[in-house]
Formats: C-alpha cells, structure tokens, sequence
C-alpha cells in the first residue's frame, strides 16, 4: 500500500516546525470560533496536527487507511508525552468507528479526499463525515487546487530534501495525467550515506482530481451549510487561477 511503505518517510518529507507554524494559527481560529472542543483527524498520517492541536488544549483523536501511518502517529504521540486514539479506520467508517455525533469538528487535510475516485465513494464519506458531527460541527478539508493543476497540466511539484547526520533523502513528487481523466501520483525518493550514490525508488497511486464546483455541491449535498473556500490554510482568499491549494470550511446542518 503506498502510504504504509512511505510512512517511514513522510515525517522527513514533511518539514512540520515550519508547517505547523503557518497552518496552526488558521486552525485553532476556526476551531475556537466554532466553539470546538473535541476534533477528529479523519485522514491524520503520523498524527502531527492531533498532536499539536492537543498540545494547545483541544481533545483530539485519529484515523487513516494506513495501519503504517497509525503506528508512526502512536510512537510521535508518545514522544510527546499523549496518548490519543489514533485508529486504523477508512472513509466511510469514521461513525462505525467512534461512534456518530462524537466529535465538534474534523479535519481532513494533506489532499486526503482526491484518493476517492468515484463520486458515489466521495458522498459517502461526507455523509460518514456529517454522521461524527454534532449539529452545527466543523469540517476543515485541505486539497491541492485542482483547478489550476488541470488547466495549467502543473505536472510537477517543489522537491523536498532532509538529512539526518550522513543520510540524506531528496523526494520529488509529479502526476502522469490520465485519459480517463485521473491522475497517477508519484513520489521518487532518493536516498544516500556518506555522500555515495543515490539509491531511487518510486510510488505511486490514483487520484481524483476533485474541483472546487464538485467539492462545494457534494458538501451541501451531504447536509453541510456555509461552504466557504479559502486559498490555503493561511485564510487566503481562493483563486481558481493560482492558489496553490483548496481549503473548505462547513458547518453540519442542525437537522
């Protein structure tokens, strides 16, 4: 499975201080104006937002897909000193696995919802997403922009490098567009010891590509109010055109 052989990786691919740094603000904003106190991670990889979300006093909790990303969320919760319930549960079963209206709000981030390929699965899973909301609870879902990646064919994004004393890594990330009109998300990493040669693999898995007409109606569809688009999770206002990604805040409907 692609993200259980990347999980080893993703904490070196991801830089979170600086990460962190630009998102939390954002959230914590919006979980505070929306009067959230208990939040669920529905997509977490190895646990960092739950963790620096309960770090500032929120009462967090975890699933993905990947049993890999779940054992990394737990050693990264125990390295500071929590012990959140991170599960191993999909899209789709979040209720059957903490049970419906458990939580205030949940996020979904890291461009989590394009792995579901058809719109019959993409309802569902918003369906299953209003179902562990209270009433009037907030989703937060980050994506890349579709838009402009389609438009513009924006194939490739920035590389990214770590080290760790002699080891260096380098990942670079590109789509192969499909004709049926998915995207085939690749990651080749590079990785070398004391400056000998690189050794390359490469992973790969399917996208959706979800725009931000489709993403809105199936949010209102699902029983969501006050969709609202943002350019990223600084709160910048979304352009079709050049935002980088696609963030949607939406309250569950009282009924």
């Amino acid at each position: 499975m692609f993200y259980d052989n990347f999980s080893s990786d993703y904490d070196r691919f991801v830089s979170w201080p600086g990460r962190l740094a630009i998102e939390m603000p954002f959230l914590e904003r919006k979980l505070h104006e929306s009067g959230a106190r208990r939040v669920l991670d529905a997509a977490c990889g190895t646990g960092m937002h739950a963790i620096a979300l309960a770090q500032v006093g929120f009462e967090t909790a975890g699933a993905d897909l990947s049993d890999g990303m779940i054992s990394r969320a737990w050693e990264n919760a125990q390295t500071a000193g929590l012990n959140l319930p991170f599960k191993t549960a999909s899209f789709g079963n979040l209720t059957a696995a903490f049970g419906p209206e458990s939580f205030d709000a949940l996020l979904c981030l890291g461009n989590s919802l394009p792995h579901l390929l058809t719109a019959e699965l993409l309802s569902q899973s918003l369906t299953d997403f209003a179902h562990c909301l209270k009433p009037e609870g907030l989703v937060i879902i980050q994506n890349r922009n579709f838009d402009a990646v389609m438009a513009a064919r924006q194939r490739w994004m920035e590389p990214q490098a770590a080290c760790e004393g002699q080891v260096e890594w380098l990942f670079q990330r590109f789509y192969d567009f499909e004709v049926d009109g998915s995207l085939t998300f690749n990651i080749i990493t590079l990785r070398r010891e004391n400056g000998g040669d690189w050794k390359q693999s490469i992973q790969s898995t399917s996208l959706r590509p979800l725009l931000a007409v489709e993403l809105r109606d199936a949010f209102q569809s699902a029983g969501f109010e006050a969709v609202t688009l943002f350019g990223g999770l600084t709160g910048s206002a979304f352009d079709p055109s050049a935002s980088g990604n696609l963030v949607i805040t939406a309250f569950r409907s009282r009924m």
